[in-house]
């Protein structure tokens, strides 16, 4: 019982210590929103008590917290970048919450005969004032800024951002690079919630599932705080959903397009719908988007190296070939030419509500679900030169430093999946995320406190991927008078086209499954603090708990079908060779097993091969706790400081091969 007692009494005083401080002060607080004409909320407003020196900065909703303001009659003045300043009266009683809302109007310059007619800063302008008055180093991005491109999702608005830049997957922004740092080094949340990853072998969020029309705004913080993730060693990205409006509102979008790869059309739609009650109590917001791209890719890849060896005709005593080294320039060895088929279906979803119980408590409920389809047929027409034992004098030509024919082995393979109506003769990448989030935000005299509980799970899934290759070998004459584009082709021409040539190399069939599951809490409390008496201040603290479970499941099969498919001419072709190909006419890329004729291959009796996949499974649960206190304190007018300390305890259990 005595060491209960002990705990308690650390509370009990600081929670003495602060009724007494507000009998004592006979001081109120004041809270509200800042929204423009349209209502429309205001984030990064700044909020005044001029005669006080007393102010706050509004939030990503325009909410705003003055606390411990004496009784008194003020004048309250809101400042916002590209709009005019407002002032209102308020009148503030002791222990007592007084709640305002104002609406400010943009700025019109008249100048002498002249007329300017220009677009309104708009949410943009929102965007400003919050990265101005923001505490780090922040970028913040906007929604009527994302609508101006043809961003379909949210990385490639990202890449926008200064310091930032993006691992690109078929031309989609995919992987975040924060000042130079890793993906895996970086974290992305959703309203603040982490986003799980549903990569195998990375901690990599892909960009790339969320549309950009169903984030209101982008915030990618440079720098981290206290009360922050510690492993965002690069920076952190906030994305923040739409919230409920203060009225009716209803918006839609319908666009479409063609891709002149495939002369596929392409759909893009989005809905929104939201309200607020009467009494301003419960607010709700609906939101939707839709996006079918049937699109392709057509692309060529070189190695180069400045090795060049053949066998010299003669053995040493152990029969091992000697092999005479030739000094040459940098020469392409390795040349692929690949063609991509691709489809990517994005479907988003995503609820959100609110609700008021007084001026003082308010929770909110957030919730998305994201859906991506991403069929693919690929087509890689792969040349290596042969290893230098294999090679012999006379089989080569170096002209001016640099090989320029030489033996090579050949590989034509075709990727695809089965013939169903989900993957469509393609291999599918069903890929989810999905984020419920519930939370709080409390006045209790003096003491802000917030909360949140979420659940978010991430899953991709890639079954009966298949490949078929088949290689020759023959000459090619390597071309590189433009290293750009460096370019491999046969000697002798027949050699491309003797399909009978072309032996059987492999059949696989692999299937991969990997889900994460999130489930994270946290709370934070704010007091008030003036320590140097020089304005406004605060001492923040708090606690975060995140758990974490991920499996991996793969399997991958072999099937020898060598004696009933010995070669290339036995099996169905297409010729995907184009004069638009892309990266150029010259580039011939020729016949491949037809796609529909691998994804109706009845495959059966396959053999495993676990070092293809049984090391890559895993079943792995992380814990982290973490608890953080911070201050940030005005030693002047126009300085500044914040210090804070944050402590995390991880575990790990992991089971593998």
């Amino acid at each position: 019982m005595r060491t209960t007692k002990l705990l308690r009494l650390p509370f009990l005083t600081l929670f003495a210590l602060f009724f007494s401080t507000n009998i004592l002060a006979q001081t109120g607080n004041v809270t509200g929103t800042i929204s423009d004409e349209n209502g429309f909320y205001l984030p990064g407003a700044n909020v005044m008590i001029p005669s006080l020196s007393k102010g706050a900065i509004s939030d990503f909703e325009g909410k705003f917290t003055l606390l411990e303001v004496p009784e008194g009659t003020y004048t309250l003045s809101v400042s916002y970048l590209g709009y005019n300043e407002k002032e209102q009266q308020i009148v503030v009683n002791a222990d007592i919450t007084t709640e305002v809302s104002l609406f400010v109007e943009q700025k019109s310059l008249e100048l002498d005969g002249v007329d300017v007619v220009a677009f309104g800063l708009g949410s943009q302008a929102k965007a400003l004032s919050t990265q101005k008055n923001n505490l780090n180093i922040t970028n913040v991005v906007s929604t009527d800024q994302i609508g101006k491109f043809p961003d379909v999702n949210i990385g490639d608005a990202v890449k926008r951002i200064p310091g930032i830049t993006m691992q690109v997957d078929q031309g989609e922004a995919r992987n975040i690079i924060v000042r130079g740092l890793s993906p895996q080094l970086n974290s992305v949340t959703l309203n603040g919630s982490r986003i799980p990853s549903a990569e195998g072998d990375n901690r990599n969020v892909q960009m790339d599932l969320i549309p950009a029309d169903m984030i209101q705004t982008i915030e990618v913080s440079k720098a981290v705080t206290p009360d922050m993730d510690a492993d965002a060693l690069g920076g952190s990205v906030n994305l923040i959903t739409r919230t409920s409006p203060q009225g009716f509102r209803v918006s839609s979008t319908l666009g479409s397009g063609i891709n002149f790869i495939t002369d596929k059309a392409i759909i893009n739609g989005s809905f929104l719908l939201g309200d607020r009650t009467k009494n301003g109590k419960f607010g709700w917001m609906l939101s939707a988007s839709f996006n079918d791209n049937d699109f392709g890719s057509d692309n060529i890849e070189a190695e180069w190296t400045d090795e060049f060896e053949y066998y010299s005709g003669t053995d040493d005593i152990d029969g091992e070939p000697i092999l005479e080294e030739v000094d040459v320039n940098p020469y392409t060895n390795v040349f692929e030419q690949r063609k991509y088929l691709v489809q990517r279906v994005r479907r988003s979803f995503s609820a959100n509500m609110d609700y008021k119980f007084d001026v003082n408590n308010t929770i909110f409920l957030k919730t998305m679900y994201n859906w991506r389809d991403d069929r693919e047929n690929r087509f890689a027409l792969g040349q290596e030169i042969l290893d230098p034992e294999d090679i012999e004098l006379g089989d080569f030509t170096i002209t001016n430093g640099v090989p320029t024919r030489f033996p090579a082995v050949v590989a034509r393979q075709t990727k695809a999946g089965i013939d169903n109506d989900r993957n469509k003769n393609r291999r599918l990448e069903d890929q989810r995320m999905q984020n419920y989030s519930l939370g709080g935000n409390h006045l209790w005299g003096n003491l802000k406190f917030d909360w949140m509980s979420s659940y978010a799970k991430a899953s991709e899934e890639r079954l009966n991927e298949r490949y078929a290759q088949y290689e020759s070998e023959y000459t090619v004459t390597s071309d590189v008078l433009n290293p750009r584009y460096p370019r491999f082709y046969a000697a002798d021409p027949g050699d491309a086209t003797n399909f009978e040539a072309f032996a059987f190399d492999e059949i696989t069939e692999e299937n991969q499954y990997t889900e994460e599951e999130d489930i994270n809490v946290f709370v934070n409390f704010q007091l008030p603090a003036d320590f140097f008496g020089q304005g406004d201040g605060f001492v923040k603290f708090g606690g975060r708990g995140r758990f974490k479970s991920k499996l991996r499941d793969n399997t991958f099969f072999e099937f020898d079908l060598e004696d009933d498919l010995p070669t290339l001419a036995n099996v169905p072709l297409k010729d995907y060779s184009s004069a638009d190909f892309y990266a150029g006419n010259q580039y011939a890329i020729g016949s491949f097993a037809s796609e529909d004729w691998l994804a109706e291959l009845d495959l059966v009796n396959g053999a495993p091969v676990p070092d293809e996949f049984l090391r890559a499974n895993f079943d792995v649960d992380e814990n982290v706790f973490a608890g953080y206190v911070m201050a940030n304190q005005k030693l002047s007018e126009s300085f500044g400081i914040l210090l804070g300390l944050r402590v995390e305890a991880t575990s790990i259990t992991a089971v593998g091969n």
